[in-house]
């Protein structure tokens, strides 16, 4: 495992060298197998995650018991629960490594000690957090103004490794559709590539 995936995920302009330094050696590596759980509904996230390699996503449980697909993490971002690690509470959602996945794990209690000693740490954590909540109101925005089609092809474009191994009842469920009418989406822009 190289360190790529936090100098691309700290990367932010007035950090100092000695301030990554003791960022990235507060990390610690960790590996998770396929099917692993990061987190489960009902526990509260101690720590958050770094991407190194694979893919994880995740999901919450309908009113009906269905799994519905919330998030992806693809390699470079940061795996957590936002709200059950910064408000100390059970988690509602349940993330899950859809690969084998590399990691860099730093604890809750580490973040808050570097929290409150690095105050360019708390400036990288806001426009983070800003940058996050700009993406989910985007997402639900476009749940409703964009088709089906489109919303699968900004997928496609954004985070490819999704649709390269993310089972198909995953990805629908993302996107808010049926599998049935994924499949569809997928052999019309296969038979027709231009028209989209």
């Amino acid at each position: 495992m190289t360190t790529t995936s936090l100098e691309v995920c700290y990367d932010f302009p007035f950090f100092m060298q000695e301030e990554l330094e003791e960022i990235f050696n507060a990390h610690e590596k960790t590996s998770f197998q396929k099917g692993d759980f990061i987190l489960e509904e009902g526990k509260t996230a101690n720590e958050y995650y770094i991407l190194d390699s694979g893919l994880a996503r995740s999901f919450v449980n309908d009113f009906n018991g269905n799994e519905v697909t919330t998030h992806f993490f693809v390699e470079n971002e940061v795996i957590i629960e936002v709200l059950s690690m910064f408000q100390r509470v059970p988690s509602q959602e349940n993330i899950i490594c859809i690969t084998d996945c590399e990691c860099w794990k730093l604890d809750y209690d580490t973040f808050q000690e570097l929290f409150h000693k690095i105050p360019n740490l708390r400036e990288w954590g806001r426009l983070w957090m800003s940058k996050e909540l700009f993406a989910y109101k985007q997402r639900s925005v476009e749940m409703f103004t964009l088709s089906a089609t489109k919303r699968y092809l900004n997928l496609l474009e954004q985070k490819s490794k999704v649709v390269q191994f993310a089972p198909l009842k995953q990805i629908a469920s993302y996107l808010g559709v049926t599998d049935t009418s994924l499949s569809r989406i997928r052999k019309e822009l296969v038979s027709h590539p231009k028209k989209n």
